[in-house]
Parts: structure tokens; C-alpha cells; sequence
């Protein structure tokens, strides 16, 4: 159980770490300490938020139940689920308030199909004395209007949705209080569907079947792995936001939450990454989750398909997501503007696209996976533009806001492409010319060798030519197998990278914007993904301690819940950008699998390890 904390406030928000996420697969919400529900996007992952009183404390909207003059709080989730517990403590008594959104009875979450009910239950009981219980339900924009004493039904025009509030006690009105004693409960049940309204199951009961819903599939994840309740966290983390009915999977559940306080780094996660639900599926995989890769990979390829291209990201659609735009109503987290909806990104080139596609499918087919020939065709149409997209400048794995450069890691990951698509061209006899891939592959990987190498600073560089500076994301080049973590060079690039881009405390900036210019002249967070992308490096470099301890530090930066936020701040160790960030959970599953097997002396990929042999 946590331990009891005071709640503090600056500029009047609560510090992002003091959130919990609970969702169902179709849509989440985060639930602060303070017992708000702070951010919540239904009925889609993408859809305009109904509370976001986290971007705008006056004017956002929030959903909450709290004593009268609370004093203290603390957060736990109910062992391997998304069902969360934050106990209040004022003077007067103590309150549980439970939340989740309810999934159904019978879900299955390893199916791609669809497990929620549209519903989220906040459950208050007081376990000790006597309090007064503040309710407040205001969703942004919202009209209200009374169906019955215990019925309130909010139109909520951004979304254009009703919500339908049932409580257990009637309300005169949506910001009121009630008296409780010790064992009394209230509850709250939200509900979205756009169907006729139908009868759920009691609350309680509702909430006992989520959590073990939950649990069945969180009983999946291998637990011999060091910190197996953090790896099994960040599972569930992650399957949180995975949309179970089609295979996308979004890089976060919230926008706009800042990389620097104050500054103008806020952007839209909401949305499907190519990249970033590739390395999710990868980490799923390795401990014991391979059917998020079929889906995934499904998903992309028909987006692939719709769009004639393969995009940056897509909305959970698999079509581009809405243009970026700003909403001058909302102040941002802590006075931090712009607030944003959309991606512009979504209109960048980025090469690496291809590479994760490919590798996708080239770990699904080594855990038995089959192409059909429209599957494959397509496949290798990406390894036939991969064989010259290297070539030409894009904007890179950060998605820099300048013109386009020729990114190394742009073209490590095309000779990802060509490398899978050869490999599973002669495993399993499938058509294509592996022959040329292969070669292209070999001489892709010299060409970085040569044209990103900078001698004079004994390093690899952000871009082919040696130009540039310094990129954590030259890190990932092992573990995607374009270089071995011991060769000379990205030996020596590695140490260049924990050296030049250190931010302290084991933690690594992903570059430095006054050496690498990326259209914002601003500074940022620590990176989290880029430090766990060392401690695989010092793995495969065989600086087994070095890598045991750069773990352990970067896991006691998680939350109080074992969440992770996109940027830690080096100034105080307080959580940065959108949260929780998919690719941090990604880092650190990563991580647990690669130290585990390197102490029991096998390879980090034992089932792909075979593949690599032809």
C-alpha cells in the first residue's frame, strides 16, 4: 500500500505522478489523488475530452468525490488490474473511492474484440468516522438536465455524447455534498453508449468482475524477470492503450501535457504511432503476449492498404488523424500553452516506418505466424521503397520541425526492411528477391558505419555524412540488429551518447535542440526510453553491473502506481510530457527481458535468434 501524502498543489494542479489510468480498451481516464477524474476522452481514446481539468483547472471540466477538507491521500491499483483505489483522509474520516471503467463479464482482453461497457463506476465508502462528501460532475460545455433523482443526463457537445449519471443517492444538483458515516457508500455510474440505455450490473458487482477480467489476462505475463510487478504494470499499462476491437495502439492517453513547464513542447499522443505500437507489440511479445502483434499488424497493413502509403501515425481508424489545431480556451497544465489537438507530424515523411513494419511482422511469423499473398505482397512493396527511401532527407525518429536531414536512424531502420524481408523471404520460401535485399541490407549497414562516423569525436552521428550531433536514438541500432552492441564503434558511441547527453542520475536527453536544432528553441526533459536503450547496450557490451544499476535507478522514477510519464525533469525528478507514455513502459519490459536472460546466460531473443542464423 502506498504511504499517506499530503496533497500539494503548484499554480493549482497536482504533479502528474499523482494520477492513476483506467480504461477498457476503447477509451481511459485519469484519476488524480486528489479524487478528480482529471482527463477523459470517450467514447474513443481520440475523441475531444469530457473532463480535462488537468489542461485548465477553472475551465477544463472534472468529475469529483472528495471529503470535506482533505488532508492527505494515497493510490493503489487492486494487484495486476486497472482498477484503482485512492483513499482520502480528512480530519473527520477516511474514504475509499474505487474507479474503473467496467469491461464485460465475459471479456476477453488477449481477443481483438470488443471488451467495454461504455460505463465507468466511482465507488466512495467510508472506512472510518463520519464526512461530508463533495460531488461535482461538470463536463466541459456541457448542458444538464434531471431525468429522475438519481439520473442526470449531460449533453457534452465536443464529443456529441450524452452522459447518463446514476448515483446511488438522489442529487439536487451536480455540485453538492452528502453526509456519510463509516460503511456507508455512494456511488457514481457514468455511462456514454449511444444505443438505447440498458441495465448494468449492480456497481459492485461491476467492479469485482473488471478486476478479474483484468487479472486473467495479467496471469499471462512471465513474472521471471527482475521487478516483475513494475514489467507487469507496464503490461497492463500498455494494453490500456491498446484499442482491443481493431489492433491500434495509441502512443498515450493525453495531449499536451508539457515537456518543459511553461514552455510550448505539448502535443497530441492520442493517436496510433507506426513506430511506437511496434516497439509495444515487440515488448508484449517477449513476455508471453504475442496475439497484440497480430493484431497490430493486421490494423497497420489495412491502414497501409487504405492510405496507399505507410503514414507516421493514424487515428484508431487507420486513417490520418484531424489537423492539428490549438484550443485557446484551455490555459494548459500549469499555464503551459499552447493546448493542442491533432498531430502535425502526421503529415511528416519518416523512413523508419517501413523498417517497424517489417520487423513486426518478422517477430509474429517467428512465433508462428503465416503470410498469405496479398499479406506478403505488400510487405515486400515496403522493402522495395526502403531500398532507396534512405536516400532522401525525412524528419527523423523525433519528428523535428525543421527541413528534412538524412537521419541515421532513418536509414538503420530501411536496412531493418531490407534485412527481415530477406530473412523471411528464405525461412519460408516465400517469393521475392532476397538476394538483392540481403546485399542492400549489408551495404546499408557499412554505409552508417562510414558516413555517420565522425572521427575526430570517436562517435556516430544524428545524421549520414557525419554531420550532426549526438542521437540517444543511435542506441536502438543493436537492438534492432543493424549493429552488435560490442562493435567497436557503437561501443564507442554508446559511451559518447552516456557521456555528452547525461542529464544526471542515470538519465539521458534525446539530444541536445542547441547542437541539433529541431525547429523549437527551447530545452526539455530527460528522455526515459533512451536511458533503458543504455542499459540494453551495456548488456550486449557485457557491463552486466553497470546495467543492473542504471535499471534499478530508472525504475525508482517510477510513480507512486509504477506509471512513467515520456520525460523525467533533472532538475527535481518530477514527471514531463504526455502520461503515461507507452515507450517508457516499452524501456523498461525491454530491459527486465534482456537482463533476465543475460543472467541466466541465453540470448535476449530466443525464439527470433534462429532466424538470424540464415
Amino acid at each position: 500500500m502506498g504511504t499517506w501524502r499530503p496533497l500539494v498543489h503548484r499554480q493549482g494542479y497536482l504533479p502528474i505522478a499523482d494520477h492513476g489510468l483506467v480504461g477498457d480498451g476503447r477509451s481511459c481516464a485519469l484519476v488524480g489523488r486528489d479524487g478528480a477524474v482529471s482527463f477523459m476522452c470517450v467514447p474513443r481514446f481520440d475523441s475531444p475530452p469530457v473532463f480535462a481539468g488537468l489542461l485548465d483547472r477553472n475551465h477544463g471540466g472534472t468529475c469529483l468525490i472528495v471529503p470535506d477538507d482533505v488532508r492527505s491521500s494515497r493510490q493503489r491499483y487492486v494487484p495486476d488490474t486497472a482498477v484503482l483505489i485512492t483513499e482520502l483522509k480528512s480530519p473527520q474520516g477516511t474514504v475509499e473511492l474505487t474507479d474503473a471503467l467496467i469491461l464485460r463479464p465475459d471479456a476477453r482482453l488477449e481477443q481483438d474484440a470488443p471488451a467495454g461497457t461504455s460505463r465507468m463506476v466511482r465507488r466512495a465508502r467510508v472506512t472510518h468516522g463520519q464526512v461530508t462528501l463533495r460531488v461535482l460532475i461538470r463536463p466541459r460545455h456541457a448542458t444538464t438536465s434531471r431525468e429522475d433523482p438519481c439520473t442526470w443526463l449531460l449533453t457534452c457537445p465536443g464529443p456529441d455524447i450524452v452522459l447518463r449519471a446514476q448515483t446511488s443517492h438522489p442529487l439536487p444538483a451536480l455540485d453538492t455534498e452528502l453526509e456519510l458515516t463509516k460503511g456507508e457508500e455512494f456511488t457514481l455510474s457514468l455511462h456514454w453508449d449511444t444505443g438505447p440505455a440498458t441495465p448494468g450490473q449492480p456497481p459492485g458487482q461491476a467492479l469485482e468482475e473488471t478486476a478479474r477480467a483484468w487479472h486473467r489476462w495479467a496471469a499471462q505475463v512471465t513474472h521471471d524477470v527482475p521487478r516483475p510487478d513494475l514489467v507487469r504494470r507496464s503490461a497492463i499499462t500498455l494494453k490500456l492503450l491498446d484499442h482491443v476491437e481493431n489492433g491500434a495502439i495509441i502512443a498515450a492517453p493525453t495531449s499536451s501535457l508539457p515537456e518543459r513547464i511553461h514552455g510550448t513542447r505539448n502535443w497530441d499522443y492520442r493517436y496510433a504511432w507506426v513506430r511506437d505500437a511496434a516497439y509495444t507489440v515487440f515488448a508484449l511479445r517477449r513476455i508471453g503476449l504475442p496475439m497484440e502483434a497480430e493484431g497490430f499488424l493486421g490494423w497497420v497493413l489495412d491502414a497501409v492498404a487504405r492510405n496507399g502509403r505507410p503514414l507516421v501515425m493514424y487515428d484508431l481508424d487507420g486513417r490520418p488523424p484531424p489537423a492539428e489545431s490549438i484550443d485557446t480556451g484551455l490555459e494548459g497544465y500549469r499555464g503551459s500553452a499552447p493546448v493542442r489537438w491533432g498531430n502535425a507530424a502526421a503529415d511528416q515523411v519518416q523512413h523508419d516506418v517501413y523498417g517497424e513494419i517489417l520487423d513486426c511482422a518478422f517477430q509474429w511469423a517467428a512465433t508462428g505466424g503465416r503470410f498469405d499473398e496479398g499479406l506478403w505482397k505488400q510487405l515486400t512493396m515496403l522493402a522495395e521503397t526502403a531500398r532507396t527511401a534512405w536516400k532522401r532527407p525525412d524528419h527523423g525518429i523525433w519528428e523535428v520541425r525543421t527541413p528534412g536531414r538524412p537521419f541515421t536512424y532513418s536509414a538503420a531502420m530501411c536496412q531493418v526492411a531490407l534485412d527481415r524481408a530477406a530473412r523471411l523471404c528464405r525461412r519460408l520460401g516465400l517469393p521475392g528477391d532476397a538476394d538483392t535485399w540481403n546485399r542492400e541490407a549489408h551495404a546499408l549497414t557499412e554505409r552508417i558505419l562510414t558516413d555517420a562516423w565522425d572521427a575526430r569525436a570517436g562517435t556516430l552521428t544524428a545524421d549520414l555524412g557525419g554531420a550532426g550531433d549526438l542521437d540517444a536514438s543511435l542506441l536502438a541500432l543493436p537492438l534492432r540488429r543493424v549493429l552488435p552492441a560490442d562493435h567497436p564503434r557503437m561501443a564507442a558511441t554508446a559511451r559518447a551518447v552516456a557521456d555528452r547527453l547525461d542529464a544526471g542520475g542515470g538519465l539521458l536527453y534525446r539530444y541536445l535542440p542547441t547542437a541539433t536544432p529541431d525547429g523549437i528553441d527551447e530545452p526539455e526533459g530527460a528522455f526515459l526510453l533512451c536511458s533503458f536503450w543504455l542499459v540494453d547496450n551495456l548488456a550486449g557490451q557485457g557491463r552486466t553491473d553497470e546495467a543492473w544499476e542504471l535499471f534499478e535507478r530508472l525504475c525508482s522514477h517510477t510513480g507512486p502506481l509504477g506509471l512513467l510519464p515520456e520525460q523525467i525533469d533533472p532538475a527535481d525528478g518530477s514527471f514531463l510530457g504526455n502520461f503515461p507514455q507507452g515507450l517508457s513502459h516499452v524501456g523498461l519490459i525491454s530491459s527486465a527481458v534482456v537482463l533476465a536472460r543475460t543472467q541466466r546466460g541465453i540470448r535476449p531473443e530466443l525464439s527470433t535468434h534462429a532466424w538470424f542464423q540464415t
